[in-house]
């Protein structure tokens, strides 16, 4: 298995606007899974630009997480600069071996995994990483197989249905699961990702990551998200009735959607490059993948941007 072979993502709005040409203003990026409608940033104390980061501060955004995502108690909670900067650590954090990946999947998993010497397979491994809800389909992991050294929940995703969250396994021992702030509260530069579960592999990855891990403005504004609970709540209306939206659009013009969460979606279209290519013509942007000739992928519109894929399509 050779998912991280091609490292592909979304955005990659540079090389878009070099082909097809425009302004970035110009654009409507449907390219990632993060909310085009994102929390609110207000005013930050000054503190938060000038001062290192204190103990309180980070004992504010670890209650927050904790209340947020109803973390069991022997669970330890750790925030980092962005989810993908654990990706890359967590795979150090035992000897090499097999890693169970089953994809299609986000590659930076398997990625990670490679540049540290494991062997990405799909068949049952000593660690086992699974995207939950997973990207792109939006298959959910409702019964795992726990009994691993390590296992790897990536729950990116899983604010849009925190119901299904399987939080309640971060108290097991080898187990990792994996939050973002980027996604859900749409703020994917503030650069700010949790990891809950075992405590002896998290106080590894507290060392390797080094004190004063999240900035002032992150821990700040991400302690703020996450105590807004009616924020959340409207948030997941909201982005309910805009999938049913853009699934009416997408099914309308031919496409069959296949899947994915209320942040993005999955469709077969048939001929996903030329899709692409007729979207981007009108300054629309899109994902593909390296894996499939006829998926196509899109984050939701801003509210007030509908009317230029509506006349695209």
């Amino acid at each position: 298995m050779t998912q991280a072979e091609e490292r592909d993502h979304g955005g990659g709005l540079d090389a878009a606007i070099a082909r097809f040409g425009g302004t970035r203003t110009g654009w409507l990026d449907l390219s990632t899974g993060i909310n085009p409608l994102p929390y609110p940033v207000g005013a930050f104390s000054a503190d938060a630009w000038t001062a290192l980061p204190d103990k309180g501060a980070f004992a504010r955004l670890e209650a927050a997480a904790r209340s947020f995502w109803n973390v069991p108690d022997g669970a330890a909670v750790l925030a980092a600069p962005g989810a993908s900067a654990l990706i890359a650590r967590i795979p150090s954090l035992l000897p090499a071996g097999q890693v169970q990946i089953e994809g299609p999947t986000y590659n930076e998993h398997a990625a990670g995994f490679q540049a540290q010497g494991w062997q990405v397979t799909d068949h049952a491994a000593p660690a086992r990483v699974v995207v939950h809800p997973n990207n792109p389909d939006g298959r959910v992991w409702p019964d795992l197989d726990l009994d691993r050294a390590l296992t790897v929940i990536d729950e990116s995703f899983c604010d849009v249905i925190p119901d299904q969250s399987l939080i309640e396994a971060a108290t097991k021992p080898g187990v990792l699961i994996l939050k973002s702030f980027g996604k859900f509260w749409g703020l994917a530069g503030l650069r700010l990702g949790f990891v809950i579960g075992d405590p002896a592999l998290i106080a590894k990855l507290r060392d390797t990551i080094g004190p004063w891990q999240v900035s002032g403005p992150a821990l700040e504004l991400g302690a703020q998200a996450l105590e807004d609970s009616a924020w959340a709540d409207a948030t997941r209306t909201r982005l309910a009735e805009d999938t049913a939206r853009l699934d009416a659009l997408m099914s309308a013009n031919g496409a069959e959607a296949l899947g994915g969460t209320t942040l993005f979606r999955l469709y077969d279209v048939g001929d996903a490059q030329a899709w692409q290519d007729r979207l981007a013509e009108r300054h629309i942007w899109s994902r593909i993948f390296p894996y499939s000739t006829r998926w196509l992928r899109l984050g939701l519109p801003h509210p007030d941007r509908w009317s230029q894929l509506e006349a695209a399509l």
